[in-house]
This record gives structure tokens, sequence and C-alpha cells, in this order.
């Protein structure tokens, strides 16, 4: 009886599995099936109005990714104006409030019998 069990577990098991995948693959096939549906009527339109079939693609300029970066870098690197004051030309303010700390040597580490 245990066999039995055991075997129509495992048998469960595995049809969940595979129609778990059966439902994932018609779920992508249908995905594909919709963009190739719209690629059609696309192509279609553009041949019924004489137009051209344009891909469908990312237009990609490589100038636009750096002029973005050295317009990112010109905020950051740009030099302060000479009549602003800068802090590293004083005391920074607080320096008057510092503590030194005296040194002391290390203790030996109590024993824990």
């Amino acid at each position: 009886m245990n066999d039995f069990v055991a075997g129509l577990t495992r048998w469960l098991i595995r049809a969940v599995v595979v129609v778990a995948g059966l439902v994932m693959f018609l779920s992508l096939l249908a995905a594909v099936l919709v963009l190739a549906l719209a690629w059609g009527l696309r192509a279609v339109w553009a041949r019924l109005t004489g137009r051209p079939v344009m891909p469908w693609t990312m237009r990609v300029d490589p100038r636009t990714g750096w002029r973005t970066v050295y317009r990112s870098t010109e905020r950051w690197s740009t030099a302060p104006a000479a009549d602003t004051p800068s802090r590293r030309a004083g005391v920074l303010p607080g320096a008057g409030e510092v503590v030194d700390v005296e040194p002391r040597e290390p203790r030996e580490p109590a024993d824990l019998r």
C-alpha cells in the first residue's frame, strides 16, 4: 500500500510539473504569435498606404551617451569662483572644541577563572 501511495504521489507531481511547463510554453507561444500578428498587420498597412516597412529597432546614437557622460562630469569638475572663500583656507568651525586624548598603556587582561 505504501508503494502505491508513493508511486501515485510521484506521478501526480510529474503531471503537475508537465502541466506547468505546458502552460508556460503556450503562454510564450501566444505572446510570440501576438507580436508576429502585429508585425504582419503593420507590414500590410505599410504596403496598402505605399510607405516603406520600417523595422522595429532601437535607435542608439553613441554620441548622445558620450555627451551625457561629459555633461555629468562638467558639474563635478568645475572650479569654484575666485571670490568664494574656501574652507581649506583657514581654521574649520568647531576646531576649538576638539579635546585631545591622553594615551595610556594597555592593561593586562583579567583572568576569567
